[in-house]
């Protein structure tokens, strides 16, 4: 399976996993350029990671608006917020068992499992990369542990794979692609919406709207409105 992908929701990586497995036993996932977070998640599923020179996974640490797990799971967070510490407790047990299941059914089989919990808490934590696009190439995954396959710039194999994911990738930039899948039976992509149409009137200057005037749809000044006073407490900013 070649992969390229900057990562997603959790629940949509289980279901993913879960498809791979049911269609293959013996799986190997070739990342040509970059497989993060969920997308590194993805890869432990596999019995083998084929790597080049540019390739590079990076830390699971799941984020709930774009802050960290692991800050959000500390007490000092519960005591202000319990419910988003708990769910930041709940988000990061999901990915850290997943990986642990991944790894102990794949690459890793046979493995003490402590020497597993030790690769899942550097994936999952700030204890050895300390920032979520931190970059995990083939050396330093093979030096966690994980069963890589590394491929040579010079390599006759690699040298295509690159060129199909270069192809794959002009493609998607050509055609507005926000996700390409591909496969034997069927191949389908998923678009980016359409640029935005450019508004039909000058917009309303906020000045002089909240002054009260009306425009007509030239943009010039056609009266100006009389209205009650807001009390403060209903006044919104943004």
């Amino acid at each position: 399976m070649l992969l390229e992908t900057s990562g997603g929701f959790t629940d949509a990586t289980e279901a993913l996993v879960s498809q791979i497995q049911t269609l293959s036993e013996d799986i190997r996932v070739i990342v040509p350029n970059a497989a993060k977070s969920n997308g590194t998640l993805l890869c432990l599923a596999a019995k083998a990671i084929v790597m080049g020179a540019a390739s590079e996974l990076g830390p699971i640490e799941p984020q709930l608006n774009n802050i960290p797990c692991t800050i959000l799971a500390k007490p000092e967070v519960g005591q202000a917020n319990f419910v988003l510490q708990q769910a930041a407790i709940y988000a990061l047990e999901q990915t850290r068992s997943l990986a642990r299941k991944l790894l102990a059914d794949g690459m890793m089989r046979g493995h003490d499992p402590a020497q597993i919990e030790e690769v899942v808490t550097s994936l999952s934590t700030r204890t050895r990369y300390f920032s979520h696009g931190s970059v995990i190439n083939h050396a330093e995954a093979t030096a966690l542990g994980l069963h890589v396959e590394y491929l040579s710039p010079e390599n006759e194999l690699w040298q295509r794979l690159w060129l199909l994911y270069c192809m794959c990738d002009f493609d998607c930039r050509r055609n507005r692609f926000l996700k390409l899948f591909e496969g034997h039976a069927r191949s389908s992509a998923i678009a980016a919406l359409p640029p935005a149409a450019p508004p039909l009137h000058a917009p309303v200057p906020p000045e002089d709207f909240r002054e009260g005037r009306a425009y007509s749809n030239s943009g010039k000044s056609a009266a100006r409105l009389r209205r009650p006073a807001e009390p403060d407490h209903c006044r919104t900013t943004g």
